[in-house]
Protein backbone atom coordinates (compact mmCIF):
# COMPACT_ATOMS: atom_id res chain seq x y z
CA UNK A 1 0.00 0.00 0.00
CA UNK A 2 1.64 3.62 -1.54
CA UNK A 3 1.80 6.26 0.98
CA UNK A 4 -1.40 8.09 -0.74
CA UNK A 5 -3.41 4.63 -0.74
CA UNK A 6 -2.23 4.92 3.05
CA UNK A 7 -3.30 8.24 3.89
CA UNK A 8 -6.77 7.65 1.84
CA UNK A 9 -7.40 5.15 3.91
CA UNK A 10 -6.69 7.04 6.96
CA UNK A 11 -8.80 9.63 5.84
CA UNK A 12 -12.05 6.99 5.15
CA UNK A 13 -11.28 5.43 8.70
CA UNK A 14 -12.74 8.81 10.35
CA UNK A 15 -16.04 9.25 8.31
CA UNK A 16 -17.23 11.77 11.03
CA UNK A 17 -14.52 14.24 10.16
CA UNK A 18 -14.64 16.73 7.41
CA UNK A 19 -13.30 15.59 3.88
CA UNK A 20 -11.14 18.72 4.07
CA UNK A 21 -8.96 20.38 6.26
CA UNK A 22 -11.36 23.08 8.52
CA UNK A 23 -10.53 26.86 8.48
CA UNK A 24 -9.15 26.36 12.02
CA UNK A 25 -7.19 23.55 12.62
CA UNK A 26 -5.13 25.34 14.43
CA UNK A 27 -7.50 25.80 17.46
CA UNK A 28 -8.80 22.11 17.05
CA UNK A 29 -4.95 21.07 17.34
CA UNK A 30 -4.76 23.71 20.48
CA UNK A 31 -7.53 22.01 22.11
CA UNK A 32 -6.34 18.74 21.66
CA UNK A 33 -3.14 19.51 23.35
CA UNK A 34 -4.65 20.90 26.12
CA UNK A 35 -5.51 17.43 26.84
CA UNK A 36 -2.33 16.12 26.03
CA UNK A 37 -1.22 18.86 28.76
CA UNK A 38 -3.57 17.32 31.85
CA UNK A 39 -2.70 13.94 30.71
CA UNK A 40 0.69 14.38 31.01
CA UNK A 41 0.89 16.29 33.95
CA UNK A 42 -1.28 13.24 35.79
CA UNK A 43 0.96 10.77 34.51
CA UNK A 44 4.31 12.06 35.35
CA UNK A 45 3.67 14.31 38.34
CA UNK A 46 3.32 11.39 40.93
CA UNK A 47 6.88 10.70 40.32
CA UNK A 48 7.64 13.69 42.17
CA UNK A 49 5.08 13.30 45.04
CA UNK A 50 5.75 9.94 45.48
CA UNK A 51 6.93 10.40 49.56
CA UNK A 52 4.55 12.85 50.38
CA UNK A 53 1.49 10.72 49.15
CA UNK A 54 3.22 7.85 50.90
CA UNK A 55 3.03 9.88 54.01
CA UNK A 56 -0.67 10.66 53.29
CA UNK A 57 -1.90 7.08 52.52
CA UNK A 58 0.48 5.50 55.56
CA UNK A 59 2.71 3.18 53.13
CA UNK A 60 6.04 2.90 51.75
CA UNK A 61 7.99 4.55 49.08
CA UNK A 62 8.28 1.54 46.96
CA UNK A 63 4.83 0.42 47.53
CA UNK A 64 3.42 4.06 46.71
CA UNK A 65 5.52 3.30 43.79
CA UNK A 66 2.82 0.91 42.67
CA UNK A 67 0.50 3.78 42.01
CA UNK A 68 2.91 4.39 38.68
CA UNK A 69 2.65 1.01 37.67
CA UNK A 70 -0.77 0.90 37.83
CA UNK A 71 -1.18 3.88 35.80
CA UNK A 72 0.80 2.29 33.03
CA UNK A 73 -1.15 -1.38 33.30
CA UNK A 74 -4.46 1.11 32.80
CA UNK A 75 -2.92 2.54 29.86
CA UNK A 76 -2.07 -0.60 27.73
CA UNK A 77 -5.60 -3.01 28.68
CA UNK A 78 -8.05 0.49 28.85
CA UNK A 79 -6.63 1.68 25.23
CA UNK A 80 -8.23 -0.83 22.99
CA UNK A 81 -11.17 -1.28 25.32
CA UNK A 82 -12.21 2.32 25.67
CA UNK A 83 -11.26 2.81 21.51
CA UNK A 84 -13.38 0.38 20.76
CA UNK A 85 -16.42 1.06 23.52
CA UNK A 86 -16.52 4.84 21.65
CA UNK A 87 -16.19 3.78 18.17
CA UNK A 88 -20.40 4.25 17.59
CA UNK A 89 -19.53 7.84 18.84
CA UNK A 90 -18.37 10.85 16.90
CA UNK A 91 -14.41 11.86 17.12
CA UNK A 92 -15.43 14.83 19.35
CA UNK A 93 -17.80 13.22 21.42
CA UNK A 94 -15.57 9.97 21.80
CA UNK A 95 -12.37 12.63 23.30
CA UNK A 96 -14.74 14.82 25.56
CA UNK A 97 -16.02 11.96 27.30
CA UNK A 98 -12.49 10.22 27.89
CA UNK A 99 -11.15 13.42 29.28
CA UNK A 100 -14.72 13.36 31.47
CA UNK A 101 -12.89 9.49 32.70
CA UNK A 102 -9.80 11.35 33.14
CA UNK A 103 -11.44 14.35 35.34
CA UNK A 104 -13.67 11.65 37.32
CA UNK A 105 -10.56 9.68 38.17
CA UNK A 106 -8.28 13.05 39.57
CA UNK A 107 -11.58 13.28 42.18
CA UNK A 108 -11.19 10.50 42.82
CA UNK A 109 -7.80 10.74 43.76
CA UNK A 110 -8.46 14.07 45.48
CA UNK A 111 -10.61 12.46 47.59
CA UNK A 112 -9.00 8.72 48.28
CA UNK A 113 -9.46 8.22 51.87
CA UNK A 114 -6.65 5.53 51.50
CA UNK A 115 -4.06 3.94 49.71
CA UNK A 116 -6.46 1.14 47.89
CA UNK A 117 -8.77 3.79 46.88
CA UNK A 118 -6.31 6.02 45.60
CA UNK A 119 -4.64 3.21 43.55
CA UNK A 120 -8.03 2.57 42.26
CA UNK A 121 -8.49 6.08 40.83
CA UNK A 122 -5.38 5.99 39.74
CA UNK A 123 -6.64 2.76 37.28
CA UNK A 124 -9.76 4.72 36.12
CA UNK A 125 -7.72 7.94 35.09
CA UNK A 126 -5.39 5.82 33.16
CA UNK A 127 -8.40 4.33 31.06
CA UNK A 128 -8.67 7.29 28.98
CA UNK A 129 -4.92 7.96 27.95
CA UNK A 130 -4.43 5.28 25.22
CA UNK A 131 -7.69 6.07 23.42
CA UNK A 132 -7.32 10.08 23.80
CA UNK A 133 -3.98 9.72 22.06
CA UNK A 134 -4.99 7.39 19.76
CA UNK A 135 -7.93 9.01 18.52
CA UNK A 136 -6.43 12.24 19.19
CA UNK A 137 -3.44 11.46 16.33
CA UNK A 138 -6.37 10.35 13.87
CA UNK A 139 -8.33 13.46 14.87
CA UNK A 140 -5.33 15.51 14.20
CA UNK A 141 -4.11 13.66 10.74
CA UNK A 142 -7.19 14.39 9.59
CA UNK A 143 -7.48 18.06 10.37
CA UNK A 144 -4.61 18.88 7.78
CA UNK A 145 -3.40 17.86 3.94
CA UNK A 146 -1.55 14.92 4.05
CA UNK A 147 1.91 16.23 3.37
CA UNK A 148 1.49 17.98 7.10
CA UNK A 149 0.28 15.07 9.13
CA UNK A 150 3.17 14.32 11.51
CA UNK A 151 3.34 17.53 12.04
CA UNK A 152 0.13 17.68 13.07
CA UNK A 153 0.22 14.63 15.48
CA UNK A 154 3.30 16.36 17.00
CA UNK A 155 1.33 19.21 17.51
CA UNK A 156 -0.66 17.64 19.42
CA UNK A 157 2.01 15.65 21.59
CA UNK A 158 3.31 19.54 22.25
CA UNK A 159 0.84 19.43 25.03
CA UNK A 160 2.47 16.11 26.58
CA UNK A 161 6.32 17.64 26.40
CA UNK A 162 5.32 20.83 27.79
CA UNK A 163 3.44 19.28 30.71
CA UNK A 164 7.02 18.09 31.65
CA UNK A 165 8.21 21.49 31.42
CA UNK A 166 5.51 23.54 33.36
CA UNK A 167 2.33 21.20 34.33
CA UNK A 168 4.53 18.44 36.45
CA UNK A 169 6.67 20.67 38.46
CA UNK A 170 3.85 22.77 38.94
CA UNK A 171 1.56 20.02 40.29
CA UNK A 172 4.89 18.55 42.47
CA UNK A 173 5.35 22.21 43.91
CA UNK A 174 1.34 22.56 44.98
CA UNK A 175 1.72 18.86 46.51
CA UNK A 176 4.57 19.91 48.21
CA UNK A 177 3.51 23.19 49.73
CA UNK A 178 -0.25 22.26 49.88
CA UNK A 179 -1.08 18.86 49.81
CA UNK A 180 -1.01 15.96 47.26
CA UNK A 181 -4.74 15.68 47.04
CA UNK A 182 -4.77 19.52 46.04
CA UNK A 183 -2.42 18.68 43.06
CA UNK A 184 -4.98 16.14 41.79
CA UNK A 185 -7.83 18.80 42.23
CA UNK A 186 -6.11 20.84 40.46
CA UNK A 187 -5.36 18.65 37.31
CA UNK A 188 -8.97 17.67 37.36
CA UNK A 189 -9.62 21.07 36.57
CA UNK A 190 -7.63 21.12 33.36
CA UNK A 191 -9.96 18.13 32.43
CA UNK A 192 -12.42 20.23 32.76
CA UNK A 193 -10.56 23.28 30.54
CA UNK A 194 -10.05 20.58 27.96
CA UNK A 195 -13.29 19.61 27.47
CA UNK A 196 -14.77 22.93 27.11
CA UNK A 197 -11.30 23.64 24.36
CA UNK A 198 -12.68 20.17 22.65
CA UNK A 199 -16.47 21.26 22.60
CA UNK A 200 -15.56 24.47 21.34
CA UNK A 201 -12.96 23.84 18.72
CA UNK A 202 -13.72 20.45 16.71
CA UNK A 203 -16.08 20.17 14.24
CA UNK A 204 -19.31 17.79 15.67
CA UNK A 205 -19.04 15.42 12.78
CA UNK A 206 -21.14 12.24 12.41
CA UNK A 207 -21.53 9.13 14.64
CA UNK A 208 -19.08 6.28 14.23
CA UNK A 209 -19.80 2.66 13.01
CA UNK A 210 -19.57 -0.36 15.11
CA UNK A 211 -16.24 -1.83 14.07
CA UNK A 212 -15.72 -4.95 12.45
CA UNK A 213 -13.24 -6.29 15.13
CA UNK A 214 -12.13 -9.18 13.37
CA UNK A 215 -10.86 -7.37 10.53
CA UNK A 216 -9.46 -4.81 12.77
CA UNK A 217 -7.47 -7.70 14.03
CA UNK A 218 -6.36 -8.99 11.15
CA UNK A 219 -5.20 -5.56 10.09
CA UNK A 220 -2.70 -5.27 13.69
CA UNK A 221 -1.46 -8.43 13.51
CA UNK A 222 0.02 -7.77 9.76
CA UNK A 223 4.17 -7.92 10.11
CA UNK A 224 4.55 -4.48 9.27
CA UNK A 225 2.20 -3.61 12.14
CA UNK A 226 4.38 -5.61 14.75
CA UNK A 227 7.41 -4.67 13.68
CA UNK A 228 6.47 -0.88 13.80
CA UNK A 229 4.88 -1.41 17.19
CA UNK A 230 7.60 -3.59 18.12
CA UNK A 231 9.95 -0.02 17.09
CA UNK A 232 7.75 1.95 19.30
CA UNK A 233 8.50 -0.28 22.59
CA UNK A 234 12.11 -0.23 22.29
CA UNK A 235 12.35 3.68 21.35
CA UNK A 236 10.42 4.07 24.45
CA UNK A 237 12.54 1.48 26.74
CA UNK A 238 15.44 3.55 25.66
CA UNK A 239 14.02 6.89 26.68
CA UNK A 240 12.74 5.19 29.73
CA UNK A 241 15.85 3.41 31.15
CA UNK A 242 17.11 6.80 31.90
CA UNK A 243 14.35 8.80 32.29
CA UNK A 244 13.45 6.82 35.56
CA UNK A 245 16.60 6.75 37.43
CA UNK A 246 17.93 10.41 36.39
CA UNK A 247 17.99 11.32 39.95
CA UNK A 248 20.40 9.10 41.01
CA UNK A 249 22.12 8.51 38.00
CA UNK A 250 22.79 12.43 38.36
CA UNK A 251 23.57 11.93 42.04
CA UNK A 252 26.04 9.36 41.80
CA UNK A 253 27.95 10.42 38.40
CA UNK A 254 27.76 14.43 38.63
CA UNK A 255 27.31 14.77 41.95
CA UNK A 256 24.43 16.71 41.47
CA UNK A 257 22.59 19.28 43.98
CA UNK A 258 18.53 18.57 44.60
CA UNK A 259 18.45 21.94 42.68
CA UNK A 260 20.21 20.37 40.09
CA UNK A 261 18.55 17.69 39.40
CA UNK A 262 15.65 20.21 39.20
CA UNK A 263 17.07 21.76 36.50
CA UNK A 264 18.12 18.93 34.94
CA UNK A 265 14.55 17.85 34.68
CA UNK A 266 13.46 20.73 33.46
CA UNK A 267 15.90 20.71 30.43
CA UNK A 268 14.35 17.70 29.30
CA UNK A 269 11.20 18.81 29.45
CA UNK A 270 12.78 21.79 26.81
CA UNK A 271 14.34 18.99 25.38
CA UNK A 272 11.06 16.95 24.61
CA UNK A 273 9.58 19.63 23.54
CA UNK A 274 12.19 20.84 20.61
CA UNK A 275 12.88 16.80 19.82
CA UNK A 276 9.32 16.47 18.92
CA UNK A 277 8.50 19.25 16.98
CA UNK A 278 11.86 18.30 15.14
CA UNK A 279 10.35 15.09 14.65
CA UNK A 280 7.04 16.17 13.54
CA UNK A 281 8.75 17.80 10.81
CA UNK A 282 11.04 15.48 9.71
CA UNK A 283 8.28 12.42 9.68
CA UNK A 284 6.28 14.78 7.07
CA UNK A 285 10.00 14.17 4.74
CA UNK A 286 10.43 10.60 5.45
CA UNK A 287 8.89 8.52 7.94
CA UNK A 288 11.89 5.78 7.40
CA UNK A 289 14.68 8.33 7.37
CA UNK A 290 12.95 10.47 10.35
CA UNK A 291 12.49 6.98 12.50
CA UNK A 292 16.33 6.15 11.64
CA UNK A 293 17.94 8.86 11.94
CA UNK A 294 16.71 9.32 15.94
CA UNK A 295 17.19 6.40 16.74
CA UNK A 296 20.63 6.23 15.83
CA UNK A 297 20.94 9.92 17.62
CA UNK A 298 19.64 8.27 20.57
CA UNK A 299 21.84 5.28 20.66
CA UNK A 300 24.74 7.20 20.32
CA UNK A 301 24.14 10.26 22.44
CA UNK A 302 23.43 7.60 25.24
CA UNK A 303 26.73 6.26 24.38
CA UNK A 304 28.72 9.39 25.37
CA UNK A 305 26.49 9.90 28.76
CA UNK A 306 28.36 8.54 31.08
CA UNK A 307 31.15 10.62 29.48
CA UNK A 308 29.49 14.31 29.47
CA UNK A 309 27.87 13.21 33.26
CA UNK A 310 30.64 13.65 34.96
CA UNK A 311 31.05 17.77 34.81
CA UNK A 312 27.72 19.72 35.73
CA UNK A 313 27.92 21.57 31.72
CA UNK A 314 27.97 18.35 29.95
CA UNK A 315 25.34 17.00 32.07
CA UNK A 316 23.08 19.61 31.37
CA UNK A 317 24.05 19.90 27.52
CA UNK A 318 23.39 16.52 27.35
CA UNK A 319 20.05 15.99 29.53
CA UNK A 320 18.60 18.45 26.59
CA UNK A 321 20.56 17.15 23.37
CA UNK A 322 19.26 13.36 24.80
CA UNK A 323 15.81 14.79 25.34
CA UNK A 324 15.20 16.03 22.12
CA UNK A 325 16.73 12.72 20.25
CA UNK A 326 14.53 10.66 22.63
CA UNK A 327 11.13 12.39 22.22
CA UNK A 328 11.90 12.86 18.20
CA UNK A 329 10.98 9.68 17.89
CA UNK A 330 7.53 9.81 19.14
CA UNK A 331 5.53 11.39 16.30
CA UNK A 332 7.29 8.94 13.32
CA UNK A 333 6.67 5.85 15.41
CA UNK A 334 3.33 7.08 15.82
CA UNK A 335 2.84 7.73 12.52
CA UNK A 336 4.46 4.43 10.65
CA UNK A 337 1.80 2.20 12.97
CA UNK A 338 -0.85 4.97 11.59
CA UNK A 339 -0.12 4.17 8.13
CA UNK A 340 0.58 0.64 8.43
CA UNK A 341 -2.49 -0.34 9.71
CA UNK A 342 -4.23 2.22 7.34
CA UNK A 343 -7.65 0.24 7.55
CA UNK A 344 -7.48 0.84 11.37
CA UNK A 345 -4.99 3.43 12.30
CA UNK A 346 -7.76 4.41 15.20
CA UNK A 347 -7.48 1.24 17.24
CA UNK A 348 -3.87 0.19 16.22
CA UNK A 349 -2.49 4.30 16.89
CA UNK A 350 -4.37 3.62 20.68
CA UNK A 351 -2.78 -0.04 21.17
CA UNK A 352 0.64 1.88 20.36
CA UNK A 353 0.06 4.55 22.82
CA UNK A 354 -0.29 1.46 24.74
CA UNK A 355 2.89 0.15 23.54
CA UNK A 356 4.85 2.87 24.38
CA UNK A 357 3.85 2.88 28.20
CA UNK A 358 4.83 -1.01 27.50
CA UNK A 359 8.60 0.36 27.14
CA UNK A 360 8.45 2.57 29.86
CA UNK A 361 7.72 -0.17 32.37
CA UNK A 362 10.03 -2.49 30.31
CA UNK A 363 13.00 0.32 30.60
CA UNK A 364 12.48 0.80 33.96
CA UNK A 365 12.14 -3.11 34.51
CA UNK A 366 15.80 -3.19 32.57
CA UNK A 367 17.62 0.10 34.17
CA UNK A 368 16.58 -1.83 37.66
CA UNK A 369 18.40 -5.00 36.84
CA UNK A 370 21.60 -3.06 35.47
CA UNK A 371 21.46 -1.97 39.24
CA UNK A 372 20.89 -4.80 40.56
CA UNK A 373 23.36 -6.69 38.71
CA UNK A 374 26.25 -4.62 40.52
CA UNK A 375 27.06 -2.98 37.00
CA UNK A 376 26.35 1.03 38.25
CA UNK A 377 24.95 3.92 37.29
CA UNK A 378 26.80 4.90 34.26
CA UNK A 379 25.82 1.02 32.73
CA UNK A 380 22.28 2.28 32.71
CA UNK A 381 22.98 4.56 29.33
CA UNK A 382 24.74 2.02 27.80
CA UNK A 383 21.77 -0.11 28.04
CA UNK A 384 19.42 2.19 26.96
CA UNK A 385 21.60 2.76 23.61
CA UNK A 386 21.57 -0.74 22.80
CA UNK A 387 17.77 -0.67 23.07
CA UNK A 388 17.76 2.30 20.42
CA UNK A 389 20.29 0.34 18.17
CA UNK A 390 18.06 -2.58 18.39
CA UNK A 391 14.88 -0.62 17.85
CA UNK A 392 17.17 1.11 14.36
CA UNK A 393 17.63 -3.31 13.63
CA UNK A 394 13.78 -3.33 13.31
CA UNK A 395 13.35 -0.52 11.29
CA UNK A 396 15.98 -1.97 8.86
CA UNK A 397 13.91 -5.13 8.74
CA UNK A 398 10.84 -3.63 8.18
CA UNK A 399 12.26 -1.49 4.54
CA UNK A 400 14.08 -5.14 3.87
CA UNK A 401 10.62 -6.35 4.46
CA UNK A 402 8.87 -4.38 2.11
CA UNK A 403 11.43 -4.60 -0.54
CA UNK A 404 11.67 -7.82 -1.11
CA UNK A 405 7.83 -8.14 -1.27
Amino acid sequence: MNAITQASALRGESSDLPDTPPRHAGLALFALAIGAFGIGTTEFSPMGLLPVIAQGVDVSIPTAGLLISAYAIGVMVGAPIMTLAFSRLGKRSALMLLMGIFTIGNIMSALAPGYFTLLLARLVTSLNHGAFFGLGAVVAANLVPKDKQASAIATMFLGLTIANVGGVPAATWIGQQIGWRMAFAGTALLGLLAIAALWLALPKGRPGKAPDLRRELRVLVRPAVLLAMATTVLGASAMFALYTYVAPILTELTAASDAFVTLGLVLIGVGFTLGNMLGGRLADWSLDRATKIFLAALALIMLLLPVVFASHLGAAIGLLVWGAAAFAIVPPVQMRVMQAAAEAPGLASSINVGAFNLGNALGAAIGAAVISAGLGYAAIPIAGALLAAAGLLLVWLGRSRRHGA
